[in-house]
């Protein structure tokens, strides 16, 4: 069974799990959380794996950790991404493609301890050649790759902006981010500006300018960076 390469770090945040995955492809090897565990020990030196750790696990009420995950992976036959919830950051997104920190710094032309920097800092410092090769080696959608470069929150600041004073002056700022076509962009921005005025200008007329008739408004902006990649997909899909 194909093993996968990782370094070392302190004490690496626990991966978002798939409980209900790890039960599933455990229940179609028909096997018992007893012979899990028995292969954890066995094949991944991990002694202190007990069935009672695997169910646990299955259940979420604890979740293993990136070694524990790449063995348990290992004991179900299946790829660690299979066993992750959606991945929300670099390392996640690595974790769940099954490639070590090593070959992504090499592919993407960087020294290892820069790379995980990167992973655990959140924030992307490579040029845009590495950026380029990051997103092919880790297949990286756009929007992902936004997020886990640590541009997202910057992305959100831009496009609150654009809802709310003149859309036009957006475009060029918001492309060196998420570097989306012009001409769907423009679509894009002009119409989350339209429907964001439009949420404004019914609260304000049926709420009577109360604190509350500005709530609509609010979850709008708390949701922009979704309806943008929403819309942008809309457009491209």
């Amino acid at each position: 069974m194909c093993r996968v390469r990782h370094s070392a770090q302190p004490n690496p945040p626990a991966l978002p799990f798939n409980a209900p995955a790890a039960r599933r492809l455990r229940a179609a090897l028909g096997m018992g959380p007893e012979h899990v565990a028995y292969g954890m020990r066995a094949s991944y030196g991990l002694p202190y794996v007990t069935p009672d750790l695997v169910i646990a696990w299955e259940r979420g009420t604890t979740a293993p950790s990136s070694p524990e995950l790449t063995a348990l992976a290992g004991v179900l036959w299946c790829a660690p991404g299979e066993l992750i919830g959606r991945p929300r950051t670099l390392r996640e997104h690595r974790m769940a493609r099954a490639v070590a920190p090593e070959d992504v710094a090499h592919a993407v032309g960087m020294e290892l301890r820069a790379y995980l920097r990167a992973e655990e800092s959140g924030q992307w410092r490579g040029n845009e050649r590495q950026s380029a090769e990051l997103a092919r080696a880790l297949e990286l959608a756009l929007p992902d790759f936004v997020a886990v470069t640590g541009r997202e929150a910057k992305l959100a600041d831009l496009l609150h902006s654009a809802v709310t004073t003149r859309w036009q002056a957006y475009v060029r700022p918001v492309m060196k981010l998420a570097p989306v076509d012009k001409g769907v962009l423009e679509q894009v921005l002009q119409e989350l500006h339209q429907d964001y005025q439009g949420h404004m200008a019914a609260t304000l007329s049926w709420g009577g300018g109360s604190r509350s008739a500005s709530e609509p408004g609010q979850r709008f902006l708390d949701d922009i960076v979704d309806r943008f990649w929403t819309a942008v997909t809309d457009r491209t899909g």
